[in-house]
């Protein structure tokens, strides 16, 4: 994996997704952010995370697309169940994944953050090869980037968000990335 441009990678998928935006000046990413999806929630594969995040998706094809049709999310990456990553925003950019949120009292966790999806849901636990996959990138991000800490969804939006969900191997992701911090090592 090299980095090319704005913080693109080569090594895996590019889509190209329209919901982005400039981070602020001189603002250091310093944060990756683990996150869960599923479409229709629960059902994996079928491509509707890679349409949703190009704001792609038939809204007609279940009821709960309906429900977020208008909404335009992405992140920078995608880590589907057989390992295969797909990168959507140049890590350069700010990948609206966040939505409100706090990190040791800073808001707006976009801002300062890099977004990583893992094909899932809180139901079970993800794949030997999303792991697999996982490692690598988050050594070429920790080569990019000051990157200090590491944390879920849930953990930036308590009450709003639950993900990366209870079988995420947090001890695994402990064992790989040891100086950094993690949720349970942060302090109010």
């Amino acid at each position: 994996m090299e980095w090319q441009p704005s913080g693109w990678l080569t090594g895996v998928d590019h889509l190209p997704s329209p919901n982005f935006g400039e981070r602020p000046a001189n603002e250091a990413v310093t944060l990756i952010v683990i996150h869960n999806i599923s479409l229709p929630p629960g059902q994996f594969g079928g491509g509707w995370v890679e349409r949703f995040f190009v704001n792609g998706l038939d809204h007609t094809f279940h009821p709960y697309f309906e429900a977020i049709a208008r909404i335009e999310v992405s992140a920078h990456f995608y880590i589907l169940r057989d390992g295969r990553v797909i990168q959507f925003v140049g890590c350069d950019q700010r990948a609206w994944h966040a939505g409100d949120s706090c990190w040791e009292g800073r808001t707006n966790c976009n801002d300062f953050s890099v977004g990583i999806e893992l094909e899932g849901s809180d139901l079970e636990p993800f794949s030997g090869l999303q792991y697999q996959a996982l490692w690598p990138l988050l050594d070429a991000l920790r080569q990019r980037y000051p990157i200090s800490a590491i944390a879920g969804h849930s953990d930036i939006s308590p009450g709003r968000k639950t993900d990366p969900g209870p079988f995420f191997d947090w001890s695994a992701l402990r064992a790989h990335c040891a100086e950094l911090r993690l949720p349970s090592e942060v302090t109010a």
